[in-house]
């Protein structure tokens, strides 16, 4: 089939290679003048199958209250918050039953290791090379940390995901370059998770698309999608729609205004984080692989030679305003970390960026009831962790062919009901 993917982000560029493995013919459309410059640009790169949770979790309006006016919240609200970032608000508290989240939580867990195991068999086979490091230690600061940690540690053991529970001292053992001056209670280790540059392995997979023979059409808007015999894209500048016998959109949060004249609202809001990375000044000062402060939710990175801090989760206001104190939080989580690990007075990138956040957390993956068009997109915070699976996935159900990986879970039925 002749096959147009909306969006070159890690979701588009992974489903485009799939597509086009499949023998399709593939043209990938992408508002921007290269791949992965948006969310996929400057991730924090954490591969964490068994992190990885709804942002709708028990007690956490609550938890947002507590620390509304706190100087480092790991949730911000900025203004002008829309209608729809109020409604949006409300159907995720909803969505925080205790239910509810475990099902989401076990749903997201089990895409996201078959998403690893597509990446390594991707990366193995492709001989992509890019930064990676293994292993992730979650930071305990506190005997609360701990607690509100512990109903997730179940359901790892339930799945069967490697992870241990340590001291300070054991995690240190793990980290040598942890401040010593920085206390904490203790930490969760996850041998099997990692770090990887999101940005590197797309634009590695890009060109092994391109060899494949998918197109790409850079700094190219879409204007609108029209069903027809297949679906057909309006370009931005052309007087004439472009016919395909299908599109899957992976446009991220754009993919809520191509869905609304189709008669499908997709309740996705753009919930930003930001990063920022610097070179390493010393090797024995930095992190061997992947930090998360569990209570601050902003993650430490080594990525090659650089070190990446990210986190951060604000709803409303506007993109190209940067919020200090949302910078200076990932500033003092390194510094409380890892002091002197990075160079920081030159060549430090800050980055902000969008994620496509659904209000229970899971993506939609599948087919959207329009016939010749498919589905890719609000995979939020973790399109790093699903994006190489949910791509397998969905190439084999328009292929016809029965995914690996159940998907009933992730369909635009869920939010009718």
């Amino acid at each position: 089939m002749k096959i147009a993917v909306i969006g070159a982000g890690i979701i588009g560029v992974t489903t485009a290679w799939e597509l086009a493995r499949d023998g399709h013919d593939v043209t990938v459309f992408e508002r921007r003048i290269a791949a992965a410059e948006e969310g996929s640009f400057a991730n924090t790169g954490i591969l964490a199958p068994g992190y990885t949770t709804p942002w709708a979790t028990p007690g956490m309006p609550f938890n947002i209250l507590r620390h509304l006016l706190s100087r480092h919240a790991p949730v911000r609200f900025s203004l002008p918050l829309t209608s729809s970032d109020l409604a949006w608000m409300w159907k995720s508290w909803r969505a925080c039953a205790g239910d509810t989240y475990l099902r989401n939580r076990r749903n997201l867990q089990h895409l996201a290791r078959y998403s690893r195991a597509r990446l390594q068999t991707l990366g193995t086979g492709l001989e992509l090379e890019f930064d990676r490091s293994q292993g992730l230690l979650v930071l305990l600061r506190s005997e609360r940390d701990h607690t509100q940690l512990r109903p997730g540690l179940q359901l790892l053991k339930d799945q069967g995901i490697a992870h241990r529970e340590l001291s300070a001292e054991e995690a240190r053992a793990i980290e040598p370059a942890l401040n010593p001056d920085t206390a904490f209670h203790g930490a969760l280790h996850l041998p099997d998770d990692e770090v990887g540059n999101c940005r590197q392995f797309v634009l590695l997979l890009k060109n092994a698309a391109l060899a494949q023979g998918v197109q790409f059409d850079f700094s190219t808007t879409v204007e609108h999608l029209s069903p027809g015999q297949g679906m057909n894209v309006q370009v931005a500048g052309e007087a004439q729609p472009r016919r395909f016998d299908a599109a899957v959109l992976c446009a991220g949060v754009d993919s809520a205004r191509l869905l609304r004249p189709l008669g499908l609202k997709l309740p996705l809001a753009a919930v930003y984080g930001y990063s920022v990375s610097a070179t390493v000044r010393e090797p024995l000062n930095a992190p061997r692989s992947a930090v998360m402060d569990e209570r601050y939710k902003v993650a430490i990175a080594r990525l090659g030679n650089r070190v990446r801090v990210g986190g951060g989760a604000e709803l409303g206001g506007r993109f190209e305003r940067h919020r200090k104190d949302a910078l200076q939080t990932l500033y003092k989580v390194l510094q409380d970390w890892f002091p002197g690990a990075a160079l920081m007075s030159s060549g430090v990138q800050t980055w902000k960026g969008a994620r496509p956040m659904l209000p229970d957390g899971p993506p939609l993956l599948g087919a959207s009831g329009i016939p010749g068009l498919w589905l890719n997109c609000g995979h939020g915070s973790s399109g790093w962790t699903l994006g190489c699976g949910s791509a397998r996935a969905l190439a084999d159900l328009v292929a016809g062919r029965k995914p690996e990986i159940a998907l009933e879970s992730f369909g635009i039925e869920r939010l009718r009901g």
